[in-house]
């Protein structure tokens, strides 16, 4: 089950406590857009805000109106999550924490494990690496906000199988919406996880099978050749990332 997204710039409420204001920055990479979370209690005045998208002035500049806002989350370091996060800072005062020390903004680091209560909430950060070394997802009660960790519809690009598989097998045991950083919400974040590792299994031994047919030393665009024939060769660039990561995870392993 999916739904589809409004126009571009409208705040939607998703759950209740969480809702989405689509950047208007689709493309093949940001499928409709950047989702950009605004989080708050019930009742609250202040705000959280978590990827704030490019540095879209008109944009952020909705965002900031959804406030006062009190914190600037990011899960991970890709401009289209991050590059607006500077401007809305100075716009609204709030600090931006990250899991990256270099993308924070008067404040710490986030950290695994901890729990940040602010705007009547308690969000726990869950270091999920994998799509990057940085990616973070971030729990509430009834919903996890995962990034680029799991989208709203297909797959994403992966730098590290190991690490990714691991972040899967951790989201696995969470059962909750999925807030995705670009795409649809869905209904259960175990289920989709499940499927995740699946899909990641099924490519896996493809590119086990092209290794047999093209030998042990083949390239990754190579590979990318025979697995992914039947794709636009115009995506053929991003799932070269996602094979070299696996051709790295099956020749360390």
């Amino acid at each position: 089950m999916s739904i589809a997204h409004p126009a571009y710039g409208v705040l939607r409420p998703v759950t209740p406590t969480a809702s989405v204001m689509l950047e208007d920055n689709p493309g093949s990479m940001t499928l409709d857009g950047t989702n950009t979370w605004i989080l708050r209690a019930p009742g609250e005045a202040g705000c959280v805000v978590v990827d704030p998208g490019y540095e879209d002035a008109a944009h952020l500049t909705r965002v900031a109106d959804c406030g006062p806002v009190s914190l600037i989350l990011v899960t991970h370091h890709h401009p289209d999550h991050v590059e607006g996060a500077p401007w809305l800072a100075a716009k609204t005062g709030a600090p931006v924490r990250a899991f990256d020390p270099e993308l924070c903004q008067d404040a710490e680091p986030l950290t695994d494990d901890e729990v940040i209560s602010v705007a009547g909430l308690d969000v726990r950060v869950l270091h999920t690496p994998g799509h990057t070394e940085d990616s973070v997802s971030l729990q509430l009660d009834d919903a996890v906000l995962t990034g680029d960790t799991i989208l709203g519809r297909g797959t994403t690009i992966i730098s590290s199988l190991g690490d990714y598989l691991g972040s899967l097998r951790r989201l696995q045991a969470i059962s909750a919406v999925v807030l995705p950083g670009h795409g649809a919400e869905l209904p259960d974040l175990a289920t989709v996880a499940s499927e995740y590792l699946a899909h990641r299994e099924a490519r896996l031994e493809q590119v086990r099978a092209a290794l047999r047919q093209l030998g042990p030393d083949a390239s990754a665009r190579q590979v990318v050749e025979v697995v992914y024939a039947d794709v636009d060769p115009s995506l053929w660039g991003p799932a070269e990332w996602s094979v070299r990561a696996q051709l790295e995870y099956l020749r360390s392993s």
